[in-house]
């Protein structure tokens, strides 16, 4: 039978016992048991730290009895004096002093865990998934999860500070359009109706500025239903913030303010504003990515007018057929991407949507180009110039339509990056903005929306609407970290007339901007203030901070690629019973 608590209350916790002396109680799980005979240690652990228990000949006989029986996960609290250790241990915070105990509780016995709690730990992720109460026991995930804790702590703290008013818009909320799948939460007693959970707080913001609330923010939970990934889960939170009276300027600088308190109050890091900016087409042509990592060179190059009227039919049709010819260089990496491996590098391309991948590696005095025998003389010495290839290096080109050769190489580039370990450490963030209004949908011959469509077109661009779409760019803008998007947001179109050509222009008919938008559409044509935002991705802002892999680290109960939960075993069935309130029947 356990202990009672009765008596004992916790002083300190493990590792911040301090005071050689003292009188302390601590509690926590056993990380370990050294059993010598006539000397037993036992390493308490809790989430500061670990710190060692001692039972000794002067301890009394039942508090040693009682220690002889603890066992690895037992839960204690242990009652004692603070002394100077002789061997000291410089790996955990209390290496210097221990506990010589004269109390001690177990609270709780454990069965033998299906694993050990270590950081570092080769045991199946899916086994740790399945036992998360007993993984969460780690330093290493407690760490993740305290820091995520802080983030949004500095997070609330900075924007009361700036004037913002928290406030919860609903969880259940009308289907409508937002890019992925809905997760869908029939009514009982609407027959055959659904609510929807929210992939983003996007409108009820939007209507919280027709109200009058000039600044909001909420730490916001959104599902989307859509493949997962390591850096996306089906359910996630967002920073979200929305305010009146702004244009672009003065959203990213609240963005930029909430970055450097970010990295002053969580990493202690005083991070230079402002951020650097690119535009959309910009950071397309340099990194082939609207997320790209600058924290390394290797950007892209324009061969085009090089080779425009190359013998090589590949490059030369690649221009003519409204395309571009491009490459990327690795420095220095001629002994690193042997042939072999450069044959790697081109069936990753292919994989991607590439036809090929052209190359030049450089070795010895001339270099070894895949197309040298097709260019006519000065032609080579042409590309390498312009792409600054010298002896050492080896250099990349893919030639096609731009939105195949761009992301090809802006991925090619990355994997590069980290194959040939250039990519520095360190935190870049980096602000993508103008991005496109419209994207051609080769498939159905139209333009679509890249955005909502309360995203407002640059002022500059209203005038080609109509006639020339490729030509309008949004107030949109995008916070990157590292090559990861943090964060997704824009001015909002708040002109009645305007907001129903932007449905017009997206295809919409007056039936349907009624029955997914009708009730924002109404609340404009009360009066609305010009107003923009953004939500910021608590979950991959904590990931890229704790320099962890996946979401699933900095995530209390994560699912798995499947979007399922492995320790709950949810989705689950549900019986007859309760489909039958609902009004739903399943099929096979």
């Amino acid at each position: 039978m356990a202990d009672l608590m009765t008596g004992l209350h916790r002083s300190h916790y493990c590792g911040e016992v301090e005071g050689v002396g003292n009188e302390v109680t601590v509690g926590g799980f056993v990380q370990r048991v050294r059993d010598k005979g006539s000397l037993i240690f036992i390493d308490l652990r809790d989430r500061t730290g670990i710190v060692q228990l001692v039972f000794d000949d002067t301890t009394a006989e039942d508090v040693f009895s009682k220690a002889k029986t603890v066992k690895s996960e037992y839960v204690l609290m242990a009652k004692g004096t603070l002394r100077s250790r002789e061997s000291i241990n410089t790996e955990i915070k209390t290496g210097g002093v221990e506990i010589i105990v004269n109390e001690l509780r177990i609270l709780a016995k454990s069965q033998t865990p299906p694993f050990e709690i270590l950081d570092n730990t080769n045991v199946n992720e899916e086994l740790r998934l399945k036992y998360r109460y007993l993984d969460l026991r780690r330093n290493k995930l407690q760490h993740n999860l305290i820091m995520r804790s802080k983030i949004a702590k500095a997070a609330r703290d900075y924007f009361y500070e700036n004037g913002f008013i928290e406030l919860e818009t609903p969880m259940m909320m009308k289907s409508t359009p937002e890019g992925a799948r809905d997760y869908l939460v029939p009514s009982r007693i609407h027959e055959g109706k659904f609510y929807a959970l929210p992939q983003s707080p996007q409108i009820y913001k939007q209507l919280l500025m027709v109200a009058g609330f000039d600044r909001y923010i909420q730490l916001a939970r959104c599902f989307r239903d859509e493949d997962l990934r390591a850096d996306r889960q089906p359910e996630f939170t967002q920073i979200d913030m929305e305010m009146s009276f702004v244009d672009v300027e003065d959203v990213l600088q609240i963005g930029e303010g909430f970055v450097k308190r970010i990295m002053k109050s969580v990493m202690d890091i005083d991070y230079p504003t402002p951020l650097p900016r690119l535009k959309y087409n910009d950071a397309m042509a340099m990194y082939g990515s609207d997320k790209p990592d600058i924290r390394f060179d290797m950007t892209i190059t324009d061969l085009s007018d090089i080779v425009k009227d190359s013998g090589f039919s590949v490059f030369s049709d690649a221009v003519k057929d409204g395309g571009s010819v491009r490459g990327i260089v690795a420095k220095n990496a001629a002994g690193s991407l042997s042939r072999k491996e450069i044959d790697k590098q081109t069936e990753y391309v292919k994989g991607i949507g590439a036809k090929g991948l052209a190359y030049i590696r450089w070795v010895d005095d001339a270099p070894n180009c895949s197309f040298g025998k097709f260019m006519a003389e000065g032609e080579l010495d042409g590309i390498l110039s312009a792409l600054g290839c010298e002896k050492g290096d080896v250099a990349f080109i893919v030639a096609d339509k731009n939105k195949i050769v761009l992301p090809v190489l802006g991925a090619l580039r990355l994997k590069l990056g980290k194959q040939l370990n250039i990519i520095p450490e360190g935190m870049s963030f980096l602000w993508i903005t103008d991005f496109p209004f419209f994207e051609y949908n080769d498939e159905t011959g139209h333009w679509d929306a890249m955005h909502h469509p309360f995203t407002m077109p640059n002022d500059d661009c209203l005038q080609y609407l109509d006639t020339a779409p490729e030509k309008v760019f949004a107030k949109a803008y995008d916070l990157v970290l590292n090559g990861v998007e943090l964060c997704s947001g824009s001015i909002r179109i708040t002109d009645y007339e305007l907001q129903q050509k932007m449905f017009e222009a997206l295809g919409l008919t007056d039936d349907e901007i009624e029955a997914k938008f009708g009730f924002l559409v109404n609340a404009y044509k009360y009066g609305a203030p010009p107003h923009g935002g953004m939500g910021i991705g608590l979950d991959r802002l904590t990931m890229l901070l704790c320099g962890a892999d996946s979401l699933r680290d900095v995530t209390a109960f994560p699912k798995i690629k499947d979007a399922s939960e492995l320790m709950s075993e949810c989705p689950a069935s549900v019986d007859e019973e309760q489909l039958k309130e609902l009004h739903i029947k399943v099929t096979e």
